[in-house]
Protein backbone atom coordinates (compact mmCIF):
# COMPACT_ATOMS: atom_id res chain seq x y z
CA UNK A 1 0.00 0.00 0.00
CA UNK A 2 1.49 3.63 -1.43
CA UNK A 3 0.77 6.03 1.40
CA UNK A 4 1.03 9.43 -0.54
CA UNK A 5 0.18 11.74 2.43
CA UNK A 6 3.55 13.54 4.45
CA UNK A 7 2.99 11.56 7.60
CA UNK A 8 4.22 8.33 7.68
CA UNK A 9 1.64 5.17 8.15
CA UNK A 10 2.98 1.90 8.73
CA UNK A 11 1.17 -0.76 11.00
CA UNK A 12 1.36 -1.32 14.93
CA UNK A 13 4.76 -3.73 16.57
CA UNK A 14 4.74 -5.03 19.86
CA UNK A 15 7.63 -2.62 20.65
CA UNK A 16 5.57 0.38 20.06
CA UNK A 17 2.94 -0.72 23.11
CA UNK A 18 3.83 1.81 25.23
CA UNK A 19 4.08 4.73 22.87
CA UNK A 20 0.89 3.91 21.96
CA UNK A 21 -0.64 3.89 25.23
CA UNK A 22 1.09 7.16 25.87
CA UNK A 23 -0.51 8.58 23.19
CA UNK A 24 -4.29 7.30 23.98
CA UNK A 25 -3.87 8.36 27.48
CA UNK A 26 -2.52 12.08 26.43
CA UNK A 27 -5.37 12.74 23.55
CA UNK A 28 -8.43 14.38 24.53
CA UNK A 29 -10.56 11.60 23.11
CA UNK A 30 -8.80 8.63 24.37
CA UNK A 31 -10.68 6.05 25.70
CA UNK A 32 -9.62 2.65 27.54
CA UNK A 33 -11.04 0.34 23.62
CA UNK A 34 -8.21 2.77 21.96
CA UNK A 35 -5.68 1.36 24.41
CA UNK A 36 -3.28 -2.41 23.70
CA UNK A 37 -5.13 -4.36 26.47
CA UNK A 38 -8.08 -3.94 24.28
CA UNK A 39 -6.32 -5.02 21.16
CA UNK A 40 -4.72 -8.34 23.31
CA UNK A 41 -8.28 -9.34 25.09
CA UNK A 42 -10.17 -9.64 21.57
CA UNK A 43 -7.11 -11.59 19.49
CA UNK A 44 -6.85 -13.77 22.45
CA UNK A 45 -10.48 -14.06 22.76
CA UNK A 46 -11.78 -13.96 19.41
CA UNK A 47 -8.84 -14.86 17.16
CA UNK A 48 -9.31 -11.77 15.14
CA UNK A 49 -6.76 -10.32 13.01
CA UNK A 50 -6.11 -6.40 13.74
CA UNK A 51 -4.51 -3.74 11.96
CA UNK A 52 -3.39 -1.34 14.36
CA UNK A 53 -2.18 2.05 12.09
CA UNK A 54 0.35 4.27 13.60
CA UNK A 55 0.78 8.01 12.21
CA UNK A 56 4.22 9.28 12.83
CA UNK A 57 6.75 12.77 11.82
CA UNK A 58 9.82 12.73 10.17
CA UNK A 59 11.49 12.44 13.66
CA UNK A 60 9.53 9.20 14.83
CA UNK A 61 6.77 11.11 16.88
CA UNK A 62 3.40 9.90 17.38
CA UNK A 63 1.00 11.88 15.74
CA UNK A 64 -1.97 9.52 15.81
CA UNK A 65 -3.56 5.81 15.23
CA UNK A 66 -6.15 4.17 14.38
CA UNK A 67 -7.19 0.48 15.77
CA UNK A 68 -8.29 -1.48 13.15
CA UNK A 69 -9.70 -5.55 13.08
CA UNK A 70 -10.95 -7.48 10.28
CA UNK A 71 -14.36 -9.65 11.05
CA UNK A 72 -15.78 -12.11 8.50
CA UNK A 73 -18.75 -15.06 8.92
CA UNK A 74 -21.04 -16.26 6.84
CA UNK A 75 -24.01 -14.50 8.99
CA UNK A 76 -22.63 -11.18 9.36
CA UNK A 77 -20.53 -10.64 6.90
CA UNK A 78 -16.59 -9.28 5.73
CA UNK A 79 -16.03 -6.15 7.20
CA UNK A 80 -13.44 -3.71 9.02
CA UNK A 81 -14.42 -2.16 12.20
CA UNK A 82 -12.76 0.48 14.42
CA UNK A 83 -13.55 -1.52 17.13
CA UNK A 84 -14.95 -4.18 17.92
CA UNK A 85 -16.90 -4.97 21.09
CA UNK A 86 -16.31 -1.11 21.62
CA UNK A 87 -18.79 1.83 21.78
CA UNK A 88 -15.42 4.09 20.28
CA UNK A 89 -12.38 3.30 18.87
CA UNK A 90 -11.92 5.85 15.66
CA UNK A 91 -8.86 7.14 14.52
CA UNK A 92 -6.94 9.70 17.12
CA UNK A 93 -5.16 12.23 15.42
CA UNK A 94 -2.65 15.42 15.69
CA UNK A 95 -4.20 17.07 12.78
CA UNK A 96 -6.77 16.92 10.24
CA UNK A 97 -3.64 15.82 7.73
CA UNK A 98 -2.73 12.97 9.70
CA UNK A 99 -5.99 12.11 10.40
CA UNK A 100 -6.92 11.78 6.91
CA UNK A 101 -3.59 9.60 6.05
CA UNK A 102 -5.37 7.27 8.72
CA UNK A 103 -8.10 7.13 7.27
CA UNK A 104 -6.90 6.59 3.32
CA UNK A 105 -4.93 3.84 4.91
CA UNK A 106 -7.99 2.23 6.36
CA UNK A 107 -9.54 2.48 3.28
CA UNK A 108 -6.51 0.80 1.33
CA UNK A 109 -7.18 -2.08 3.82
CA UNK A 110 -10.94 -2.37 3.40
CA UNK A 111 -10.21 -2.81 -0.48
CA UNK A 112 -7.01 -5.35 -0.20
CA UNK A 113 -9.19 -7.58 1.90
CA UNK A 114 -12.28 -7.10 -0.42
CA UNK A 115 -13.92 -6.32 2.98
CA UNK A 116 -17.89 -4.81 2.57
CA UNK A 117 -17.07 -2.09 4.14
CA UNK A 118 -15.19 -0.29 6.46
CA UNK A 119 -16.63 1.41 9.96
CA UNK A 120 -15.51 3.47 12.18
CA UNK A 121 -17.17 4.12 15.54
CA UNK A 122 -16.44 8.09 16.95
CA UNK A 123 -17.84 10.79 18.98
CA UNK A 124 -17.89 13.12 16.39
CA UNK A 125 -18.31 12.18 12.69
CA UNK A 126 -15.49 12.84 10.08
CA UNK A 127 -16.42 14.72 6.80
CA UNK A 128 -16.71 12.73 4.18
CA UNK A 129 -18.55 9.33 5.35
CA UNK A 130 -21.37 7.90 5.55
CA UNK A 131 -23.18 8.18 9.04
CA UNK A 132 -25.69 6.20 10.64
CA UNK A 133 -27.97 7.33 13.45
CA UNK A 134 -28.00 4.05 15.99
CA UNK A 135 -26.01 4.91 19.22
CA UNK A 136 -26.44 7.65 21.84
CA UNK A 137 -24.00 7.95 24.57
CA UNK A 138 -24.85 8.94 28.19
CA UNK A 139 -22.62 10.75 30.45
CA UNK A 140 -22.40 13.27 32.66
CA UNK A 141 -20.57 14.97 35.67
CA UNK A 142 -19.99 13.41 39.04
CA UNK A 143 -20.96 15.83 41.63
CA UNK A 144 -17.85 16.24 44.49
CA UNK A 145 -20.79 15.16 47.38
CA UNK A 146 -22.54 12.17 47.45
CA UNK A 147 -25.65 13.44 48.38
CA UNK A 148 -25.48 16.32 45.33
CA UNK A 149 -25.40 13.06 43.23
CA UNK A 150 -28.71 11.23 44.35
CA UNK A 151 -30.93 14.73 44.58
CA UNK A 152 -29.21 15.09 40.80
CA UNK A 153 -31.41 11.06 39.98
CA UNK A 154 -34.86 11.99 39.13
CA UNK A 155 -37.61 11.38 41.46
CA UNK A 156 -39.04 8.27 39.99
CA UNK A 157 -35.40 6.62 39.90
CA UNK A 158 -34.34 8.38 43.43
CA UNK A 159 -37.19 6.41 44.43
CA UNK A 160 -36.23 3.53 43.44
CA UNK A 161 -32.85 3.15 44.72
CA UNK A 162 -34.15 3.55 47.92
CA UNK A 163 -36.55 0.88 47.44
CA UNK A 164 -33.41 -1.24 46.83
CA UNK A 165 -31.37 -0.02 49.65
CA UNK A 166 -34.87 -0.85 52.02
CA UNK A 167 -35.21 -4.02 50.67
CA UNK A 168 -31.88 -5.00 52.03
CA UNK A 169 -29.27 -5.08 48.70
CA UNK A 170 -25.90 -4.59 49.48
CA UNK A 171 -23.05 -4.15 46.72
CA UNK A 172 -19.69 -5.96 47.07
CA UNK A 173 -16.63 -4.98 44.69
CA UNK A 174 -14.01 -7.66 43.81
CA UNK A 175 -12.08 -9.31 40.79
CA UNK A 176 -12.44 -12.50 42.42
CA UNK A 177 -16.79 -12.65 42.07
CA UNK A 178 -15.79 -12.62 38.16
CA UNK A 179 -17.84 -16.16 38.39
CA UNK A 180 -20.83 -15.20 40.15
CA UNK A 181 -21.04 -11.79 38.14
CA UNK A 182 -20.59 -14.25 34.87
CA UNK A 183 -23.18 -16.52 35.88
CA UNK A 184 -26.09 -13.55 36.57
CA UNK A 185 -24.25 -11.95 32.92
CA UNK A 186 -25.22 -15.37 31.03
CA UNK A 187 -28.75 -15.73 32.72
CA UNK A 188 -29.33 -11.68 31.77
CA UNK A 189 -28.60 -12.58 27.93
CA UNK A 190 -30.55 -15.18 28.06
CA UNK A 191 -33.46 -13.04 28.75
CA UNK A 192 -32.79 -11.42 26.17
CA UNK A 193 -31.95 -13.42 23.24
CA UNK A 194 -28.50 -12.44 22.85
CA UNK A 195 -25.76 -14.77 23.21
CA UNK A 196 -23.32 -14.46 25.71
CA UNK A 197 -19.71 -14.04 25.30
CA UNK A 198 -17.14 -16.68 26.69
CA UNK A 199 -16.47 -16.75 30.42
CA UNK A 200 -12.65 -16.52 29.06
CA UNK A 201 -13.44 -13.29 27.43
CA UNK A 202 -14.58 -11.21 30.72
CA UNK A 203 -11.25 -13.02 32.96
CA UNK A 204 -9.01 -11.49 30.17
CA UNK A 205 -10.81 -8.14 30.39
CA UNK A 206 -10.08 -8.03 33.88
CA UNK A 207 -6.81 -9.23 33.80
CA UNK A 208 -5.15 -7.21 30.60
CA UNK A 209 -7.07 -4.11 32.59
CA UNK A 210 -5.96 -4.92 36.37
CA UNK A 211 -5.34 -1.47 37.68
CA UNK A 212 -8.67 -0.28 35.74
CA UNK A 213 -11.37 -2.52 35.94
CA UNK A 214 -14.01 -3.73 38.84
CA UNK A 215 -16.50 -6.23 39.31
CA UNK A 216 -19.67 -5.45 41.09
CA UNK A 217 -22.20 -7.88 42.90
CA UNK A 218 -25.39 -6.66 44.05
CA UNK A 219 -27.30 -9.23 46.66
CA UNK A 220 -30.54 -9.33 48.65
CA UNK A 221 -30.94 -9.80 52.48
CA UNK A 222 -30.75 -13.78 51.81
CA UNK A 223 -27.24 -12.99 49.64
CA UNK A 224 -28.67 -14.16 46.61
CA UNK A 225 -26.44 -12.26 43.53
CA UNK A 226 -29.05 -10.52 41.94
CA UNK A 227 -27.10 -7.91 39.83
CA UNK A 228 -23.73 -7.65 38.63
CA UNK A 229 -21.25 -5.01 36.58
CA UNK A 230 -17.92 -4.73 34.95
CA UNK A 231 -16.62 -1.44 35.42
CA UNK A 232 -13.35 -0.03 33.85
CA UNK A 233 -12.24 3.20 35.51
CA UNK A 234 -10.19 5.23 32.82
CA UNK A 235 -8.58 8.91 33.91
CA UNK A 236 -11.65 10.44 35.43
CA UNK A 237 -14.36 8.45 34.19
CA UNK A 238 -16.16 5.61 35.96
CA UNK A 239 -17.51 3.71 32.70
CA UNK A 240 -20.11 0.64 33.74
CA UNK A 241 -19.40 -1.64 30.54
CA UNK A 242 -20.65 -4.99 30.97
CA UNK A 243 -23.81 -5.51 33.33
CA UNK A 244 -27.16 -7.82 34.06
CA UNK A 245 -29.73 -8.51 36.59
CA UNK A 246 -32.18 -11.21 37.33
CA UNK A 247 -35.84 -10.48 35.71
CA UNK A 248 -37.58 -12.39 38.59
CA UNK A 249 -35.79 -9.90 41.10
CA UNK A 250 -36.86 -6.72 38.80
CA UNK A 251 -39.24 -5.85 41.79
CA UNK A 252 -36.18 -4.93 43.77
CA UNK A 253 -35.30 -2.25 41.65
CA UNK A 254 -31.60 -3.55 41.85
CA UNK A 255 -30.76 -1.84 38.69
CA UNK A 256 -30.80 1.58 40.15
CA UNK A 257 -29.51 0.20 43.08
CA UNK A 258 -26.45 -1.02 41.74
CA UNK A 259 -25.84 1.69 39.54
CA UNK A 260 -26.26 4.27 42.50
CA UNK A 261 -23.61 2.18 44.55
CA UNK A 262 -21.29 2.57 41.56
CA UNK A 263 -21.81 6.26 41.14
CA UNK A 264 -21.35 6.67 45.03
CA UNK A 265 -18.00 4.81 44.59
CA UNK A 266 -16.82 6.94 41.79
CA UNK A 267 -17.94 10.43 44.03
CA UNK A 268 -15.59 8.88 47.10
CA UNK A 269 -12.78 7.94 44.63
CA UNK A 270 -12.44 11.25 42.96
CA UNK A 271 -14.12 10.28 39.98
CA UNK A 272 -15.49 13.09 37.73
CA UNK A 273 -17.64 11.57 34.74
CA UNK A 274 -20.20 8.95 35.03
CA UNK A 275 -20.23 7.65 31.93
CA UNK A 276 -23.31 5.12 31.14
CA UNK A 277 -22.62 3.41 27.73
CA UNK A 278 -24.34 3.58 24.58
CA UNK A 279 -27.53 2.44 24.14
CA UNK A 280 -29.93 2.32 20.67
CA UNK A 281 -32.86 4.66 21.01
CA UNK A 282 -36.17 2.47 21.64
CA UNK A 283 -34.80 -0.13 23.81
CA UNK A 284 -35.24 -0.59 27.42
CA UNK A 285 -31.48 0.67 28.65
CA UNK A 286 -32.30 4.05 26.27
CA UNK A 287 -35.07 4.57 28.68
CA UNK A 288 -33.84 3.67 31.77
CA UNK A 289 -30.68 5.73 31.41
CA UNK A 290 -32.65 9.37 30.04
CA UNK A 291 -35.31 8.12 33.64
CA UNK A 292 -32.02 8.66 35.79
CA UNK A 293 -31.35 12.15 34.26
CA UNK A 294 -28.46 11.89 31.43
CA UNK A 295 -29.63 13.01 28.51
CA UNK A 296 -28.58 11.49 24.99
CA UNK A 297 -25.83 12.22 22.19
CA UNK A 298 -25.28 10.48 19.31
CA UNK A 299 -22.31 8.91 18.43
CA UNK A 300 -21.02 9.22 14.98
CA UNK A 301 -20.58 5.13 13.73
CA UNK A 302 -19.39 6.21 9.68
CA UNK A 303 -18.84 4.11 6.83
CA UNK A 304 -16.76 3.49 4.04
CA UNK A 305 -18.71 0.83 1.68
CA UNK A 306 -16.68 -1.03 -0.83
CA UNK A 307 -19.16 -4.51 -2.17
CA UNK A 308 -22.31 -3.23 -0.88
CA UNK A 309 -24.72 -0.46 -1.68
CA UNK A 310 -26.42 -0.07 1.61
CA UNK A 311 -25.16 0.79 5.02
CA UNK A 312 -25.22 -2.26 6.97
CA UNK A 313 -27.87 -3.26 10.05
CA UNK A 314 -26.55 -5.70 12.08
CA UNK A 315 -28.65 -4.27 15.12
CA UNK A 316 -31.06 -6.60 17.16
CA UNK A 317 -33.58 -4.10 16.00
CA UNK A 318 -33.53 -4.70 12.68
CA UNK A 319 -36.69 -6.90 12.10
CA UNK A 320 -34.66 -9.43 10.60
CA UNK A 321 -33.26 -11.04 13.71
CA UNK A 322 -36.52 -10.65 15.85
CA UNK A 323 -37.37 -14.12 15.27
CA UNK A 324 -33.65 -15.30 15.95
CA UNK A 325 -33.68 -13.39 18.81
CA UNK A 326 -37.57 -14.81 20.21
CA UNK A 327 -35.77 -18.67 19.22
CA UNK A 328 -32.86 -17.66 21.48
CA UNK A 329 -34.65 -16.98 24.44
CA UNK A 330 -36.83 -20.21 24.02
CA UNK A 331 -33.54 -22.34 24.26
CA UNK A 332 -32.67 -23.76 27.66
CA UNK A 333 -30.53 -21.97 29.49
CA UNK A 334 -27.52 -24.45 29.73
CA UNK A 335 -27.75 -24.72 26.06
CA UNK A 336 -27.37 -20.77 25.24
CA UNK A 337 -24.34 -20.51 27.48
CA UNK A 338 -22.79 -23.82 25.77
CA UNK A 339 -23.08 -22.44 22.22
CA UNK A 340 -23.86 -18.68 22.81
CA UNK A 341 -19.85 -17.54 22.49
CA UNK A 342 -19.49 -19.65 18.95
CA UNK A 343 -22.10 -16.56 17.51
CA UNK A 344 -21.07 -14.34 19.97
CA UNK A 345 -17.67 -13.81 19.09
CA UNK A 346 -19.18 -12.13 15.45
CA UNK A 347 -21.47 -9.92 17.49
CA UNK A 348 -18.83 -6.88 17.64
Amino acid sequence: MNNKKAHHIRLFSPSDEHRWNDYVDNHSAGTPFHRIPWKKTVEASFGHHSYYLLAEESDGSVVGVFPLFHLKSFLFGNYLTSIPFAELGGPLADSAGALQALVDYGIDITKNLKCDYLEIRSRNAIPGFKVKSLYYNFSREIFPEVEANLAAIPRKSRAAVRHGIKSGLTAEFGNHLLGQFYEVLAHSYHTLGTPVFSFGYFRRLLANHADSSQVMIIRTKEQTPVAAVMTFFYRDQVIPYYAGSLLEFRKLAPNDFMYWELMKYGCEQGYRIFDFGRSKEGTGSFDFKRHWGFEPKPLAYQYHLHGIADLPNLSPTNPKYRRKIQLWRGLPYFATKAIGPIFARYLA
